[in-house]
């Protein structure tokens, strides 16, 4: 072969090359799948968010165990975005664009997930979201994991209201001042409405991020209840604030037989640092809680607390907990890997597409399922007592899995919302 010939072909070899190449995504053409973790490691939302990287690393380390996903080992990488709302698109974007992942599993915060989602819709990426949030939402892009209001804040409140969870008759609506908060309790106030509560026997306030002065608040809150009818607290507090709040329900010796408190944002995790034993009888709403007995969520709990001592993980290597957006975190996971491997691909709208109907049994003791067209899990809803030791005791629960509603029937321009996202 001549030469010119040789060279001939050789650049042609360079150019097959090259055009397979561009039609392949950057992490298919690698000997693992980089996939992203998206949690705050630093701030005022690390006290949650610092376990959930830890859990969706466990989890990977599980699947890569048995094999991969399409043969090939997953490969994280873990950003940091320290609590800062505008760096989560920043580090979305360079998990994407740069770090070439093939999803991302992360964020806590409203805040922190609106600030992400054009980034993921303008690439076309995918985000699986593991915390209960305020709906109204409703992305392609994204995996709600995590509870819708009629999957957590509705049911919570009907329990209060009813003769079992104390008939309560006046509200206070405290939360951190952002969207969570402030949507949620938009739609708590319109269904209060419906059920003949007015608006003067409802409060409502809130304080910044990282708030920790709770001693006027909780004056103003025993003031409120002392107007004669059953009072309860509807807590949105998110972060570290929670530890304050706690500490001077306490001080001030407000109980739940006096004024209960249901909250949203508040788990095993968040309750680690607190005293538990004033506080016993206070109510959370979840999906899911450590103390819940059965098979599969003993064999979570033992996997969890195995991994957090051989990593050596802070605080969870002497007292290993687990709570609902771990196991929200550990479904989605396993779920994006159930899709992609029904897809043989981890392109994003094969994926999308597989993940439709997706199962997968929960350690909440329940077949979790991925809604067919709206992108939330079916969730079943718990009530739980804290308990002093800070676990909760289960004292309600809904017969089975509920289906989510991400646009509530209790604001009115949701009518006529359709239930999936819109093709764009």
């Amino acid at each position: 072969m001549s030469t010119s010939r040789r060279h001939f072909n050789q650049a042609l070899g360079a150019i097959a090359l090259g055009v397979a190449a561009i039609g392949l995504p950057a992490h298919a053409q690698s000997d693992t799948i980089k996939v992203g973790i998206l949690h705050s490691l630093s701030g005022t939302m690390a006290i949650s968010e610092t376990v959930l990287k830890d859990v969706a690393l466990m989890t990977i380390e599980q699947i890569n165990a048995k094999g991969g996903v399409l043969g090939k080992k997953l490969e994280p990488v873990v950003v940091d975005p320290a609590s800062n709302w505008p760096l989560f698109a920043e580090r979305a974007r360079q998990l994407i664009t740069q770090d070439k992942v093939a999803v991302v599993f992360g964020c806590w915060t409203s805040v922190s997930r609106k600030s992400v989602l054009p980034v993921f819709e303008e690439l076309n990426s995918l985000l699986f979201y593991p915390v209960q949030y305020e709906g109204e939402e409703l992305s392609k892009n994204v995996f709600y994991t995590g509870a819708a209001p009629n999957q957590q804040a509705i049911p919570a409140v009907e329990y209060l209201m009813s003769k079992d969870g104390g008939s309560a008759k006046r509200f206070v609506l405290l939360g951190t001042d952002y969207v969570y908060p402030r949507t949620t309790n938009k739609i708590l106030r319109a269904f209060l409405k419906s059920k003949g509560i007015p608006d003067s026997d409802i409060m409502e306030e809130y304080t910044p991020f990282g708030h920790s002065d709770y001693q006027t608040i909780i004056a103003n809150i025993k003031k409120f209840a002392s107007a004669g009818k059953k009072t309860a607290v509807v807590s949105t507090i998110n972060g570290d604030s929670n530890v304050p709040f706690y500490r001077e329900l306490g001080n001030q010796g407000l109980k739940a037989t006096d004024v209960p408190v249901v909250a949203f944002s508040v788990g095993e995790e968040e309750l680690r640092g607190v005293d538990t034993k004033p506080l016993v009888g206070h109510l959370a709403a979840w999906n899911y809680f450590m103390s819940i007995k059965n098979p599969t969520n003993d064999a979570f709990i033992k996997a969890w607390s195995d991994y957090a001592k051989a990593k050596n993980i802070p605080g969870h290597k002497d007292r290993p907990l687990t709570n609902d957006p771990m196991e929200a975190t550990y479904i989605g996971i396993h779920m994006w890997k159930q899709a992609v491997e029904k897809a043989k691909s981890t392109d994003t709208d094969k994926v999308i597409a597989a993940m439709a109907g997706q199962t997968f049994p929960a350690p909440g003791g329940f077949m979790s399922k991925m809604d067919e067209k709206n992108h939330h899990l079916h969730k079943p809803v718990f009530i739980g007592e804290v308990k002093a030791d800070g676990q909760f005791n289960v004292v309600w629960k809904t017969k089975g899995p509920v289906k989510a509603q991400p646009w509530s029937p209790f604001i009115p321009e949701n009518k006529g919302k359709k239930d999936e996202p819109e093709k764009k």
